[in-house]
């Protein structure tokens, strides 16, 4: 989130108020203390503090003092009614507050894990979970009540800029990992705030951009994950989006965090709006009858409107009271009420352990000719690409985190043992310094979001003759492609889907080169995102996939290659031959300027950006080009390791409301490894159209030793095999047989079992209709 540094506007109490004898909150008497505040510091409580780390004081806005550097946000304390601030930090990949304080020299590194894409390619929730244990941890040690995290939203298109953030495309996925990472984070006695609620399915013109999007899909894929983790985790608060939902904001959208949110799906927790402050076009009395009870980061004008809507009857005080509640019941839980001594020292070396382990169990290996990895006999290779010696540990934006130390290719290869060719490291080395520099004095001062994170580098040409000289140091060559993303910045096919001149001519010249001299290439790719493959992937001997893997990336990419670590993670979201290939590239927007919107769409509607059609409905990711039988570079589900799994015969048997699925999976290779199954259900024929198959479950192996098996059992909730039927509003399952498929990938089924389910249905909230008719791509 951008940030916005605010004062805070003091409003006077009367000097009888101050006097008379208020309650202290405490957990049991928030009716008593909501009976005793005046509308003004009703509204107060509403409107955040400013993100820049202030919170008043003595009387309720009078004097300001800082709390902790760099946070994103704060509420703002009551002192007459014991109600204190507390503080929110951003934190997707780890807990980004600043690393240096005026008058210290103390730092306040935090540690950088595995982005969110790396974290999900786990499919392993035990991970994850801890992971967010160690991040939780953080948070309560720098004085931190809430991570503004994780992210949850589906990975729509491959173009999307903070898909790094977000776990997969699809929904039981996201669900499942997210619960995972909010329940590890608040087992350390802080909160999470899930996000962006909902559809952010694009960065270009974020805060006002309309997604229209059918009601069956709204809750069958955008929702869903979130639904699933509301109900398997209490998250403390959840995030409202920027953008609209079917032509209505999703901060003023009662339909959205009322009837669903809270009706249908139980959530207990508070809403606060992403860090949008006050709208021109959505009044505050919206936003707080739809149930969002935090306005973040705040401005004064915001109490202002508060307090005059509810004067002059447009607002009303039942509803401002609900909010209040909510935040008074989310304030008694957090450490700083609670008095909790932060100590401002986390184990950032037992945390980096973490990291290292979630990253490497998170890479996907996409190819391995001839048994290519692990390395063997292998003492030097040449290091190509800029990002080998300027790796990239996250994205972008407010999903960056401040860390002490980033270890790059040329230091994890040092650290396992493997040398690289002096000349080229020179080079790349040299480059490195000269990049870094001119990038820092050319940049655009609008472009707020390189100061958080670090900017890729431009590729570099490498000459024909510059790559032959490598060849006799050389007992390999190892190729890293990078890509970077992130807030407020959606990716272009050309240069950042696709590889660029530089690049093509890099893996084209090198591939050539070592292997007339008979010597593999590798290329390990270093992006939050999907990238374009197939138009060069056969001129690489393996393709590891290393995502953005937190600060440890270096070393845990070297143990990989290695063999210290087998590579386990599968893809969590279909990696297409070509942007074009995906149904929702062409209602995407494709070269916005972001920063110059407003003439661009003067003279008339910009589709895309100023409104996004979801016309392929249901059909995101495996859905369509499993159904539709479109070729895709690498499926959904997909990666390899060094060894070998062979599955049994899969069992289903229905208990009450669950589902559970049973398959044996045993290493037939001669090298530990774990493995991913994962169930699809192919539904019975009801009334209406789906897709061919659709994930439901999925579970791994503990890591088994050559010969040895395990069984997994997968449990699946029966209302998860339903359909959303609009015209009822709806829940339904319809009555029939339902083929449980199980896979190493939705290609790749193993075996398969059925199971004749009786129908049923659940009626929830009918809302969230579209304004505007959807020509969607099955109709």
């Amino acid at each position: 989130m951008k940030k916005i540094i605010i004062g805070c506007t003091a409003l006077l109490l009367s000097t009888t108020m101050i006097a008379q004898n208020a309650p202290q909150l405490n957990a049991k008497n928030i009716d008593s203390v909501i009976k005793a505040m005046t509308l003004e510091e009703k509204a107060q409580l509403l409107v955040g503090g400013g993100n820049d780390g202030f919170v008043g004081s003595g009387s309720m806005l009078g004097h300001q003092k800082k709390i902790v550097a760099g946070a994103a946000g704060i509420t703002v304390a009551i002192p007459r009614l014991g109600i204190p601030a507390t503080v929110v930090a951003d934190g997707p990949a780890g807990v980004h507050i600043d690393s240096h304080r005026e008058g210290t020299t103390q730092t306040f590194y935090a540690t950088g894990f595995p982005v969110g894409t790396c974290l999900a390619s786990t499919w392993n929730t035990s991970l994850v979970y801890n992971v967010g244990k160690a991040m939780g941890n953080e948070a309560m040690e720098y004085g931190v009540d809430v991570i503004l995290g994780p992210g949850m939203n589906l990975h729509r298109s491959p173009l999307c800029g903070r898909n790094f953030e977000y776990y997969s495309e699809d929904p039981i996925v996201t669900g499942t990992i997210g619960t995972a990472m909010v329940n590890g984070i608040q087992s350390q006695g802080v909160g999470v705030s899930a996000k962006h609620f909902a559809v952010n399915s694009q960065e270009s013109d974020r805060t006002r951009v309309d997604e229209r999007v059918s009601q069956r899909a709204l809750r069958e894929l955008y929702l869903k994950g979130f639904e699933m983790m509301v109900r398997n985790s209490n998250p403390w608060t959840v995030m409202s989006s920027y953008n609209k939902i079917n032509g209505v904001y999703a901060q003023g959208n009662k339909g959205l965090l009322t009837n669903v949110l809270r009706n249908d799906w139980g959530f207990k927790g508070i809403v606060m709006t992403d860090w949008i402050g006050k709208r021109k076009d959505l009044p505050i009395e919206n936003e707080v009858a739809a149930g969002n009870d935090l306005m973040m980061p705040g401005y004064p004008a915001q109490v202002e409107d508060i307090v005059n809507a509810v004067k002059a009857g447009k607002l009303d005080i039942n509803d401002v009271d609900l909010c209040v509640k909510n935040m008074l019941e989310y304030i008694v839980k957090t450490p700083r009420f609670n008095g909790y001594k932060y100590s401002n020292k986390p184990d950032l070396e037992d945390h980096a352990q973490i990291t290292r382990q979630a990253s490497t169990e998170g890479m996907v290996l996409l190819k391995n000719d001839e048994h290519t990895l692990p390395l063997k006999n292998i003492k030097n290779v040449a290091l190509f690409g800029v990002n080998s010696y300027d790796f990239l540990s996250c994205g972008l934006g407010s999903g960056c985190v401040n860390v002490p130390y980033v270890v790059d290719m040329l230091n994890g290869l040092k650290n396992a043992g493997v040398g690289t060719t002096p000349q080229l490291t020179e080079i790349y080395q040299n480059y490195v310094k000269y990049a870094t520099a001119k990038l820092k004095a050319d940049k655009n001062p609008e472009m707020w979001f390189l100061d958080q994170g670090k900017p890729k580098l431009d590729e570099i040409e490498i000459t024909k003759r510059c790559i032959e000289h490598e060849i006799n140091g050389a007992d390999a060559a190892i190729i890293t492609i990078a890509r970077q993303a992130g807030e407020g910045m959606d990716r272009q096919i050309e240069g950042e889907f696709n590889l660029t001149d530089n690049e093509k001519s890099m893996i084209s010249r090198v591939s050539d080169a070592f292997h007339a001299a008979g010597k593999p290439v590798i290329v390990i790719i270093n992006s939050g995102s999907v990238m374009e493959t197939a138009s060069w992937r056969d001129r690489a001997d393996a393709i590891l996939v290393a995502w953005q893997p937190g600060e440890e990336g270096g070393n845990s990419v070297a143990d990989v290659l290695t063999g210290k670590a087998n590579p386990s993670g599968h893809l969590t979201m279909t990696w297409p031959i070509s942007a074009a290939d995906v149904p929702s590239t062409k209602n995407f927007p494709q070269n916005p300027d972001y920063y110059n919107l407003t003439d661009k769409i003067a003279s008339g509607r910009m589709q895309g950006v100023d409104y996004t059609n979801h016309e392929e409905d249901i059909y995101v990711g495996y859905r369509y080009f499993d159904t539709f039988g479109k070729k895709v570079a690498y499926p959904f589900g997909y990666g390899l390791s060094y060894t070998t799994f062979e599955y049994g015969k899969p069992t289903v048997k229905e208990y009450g409301d669950k589902i559970e699925v049973s398959v044996s999976v045993k290493n037939t290779g001669k090298v530990a490894g774990k493995e991913v199954a994962q169930v699809y259900v192919t539904a019975a024929k009801g009334s209406y159209e789906k897709p061919a198959k659709e994930l439901k479950a999925f579970a791994k192996t503990d890591l088994l030793k050559a010969g040895q098996s395990q069984t997994l059992k997968m449990t699946i909730n029966k209302r998860d095999l339903a359909s959303f039927d609009e015209a009822g509003s709806q829940w339904k399952v319809d009555t029939g047989v339902y083929t449980f498929k199980v896979g190493a990938n939705v290609e790749d089924i193993k075996g398969q079992a059925t199971l004749n389910i009786k129908g049923y249905t659940e009626k929830v909230s009918d809302v969230l209709k579209p304004l505007h008719k959807l020509n969607l791509l099955h109709q």
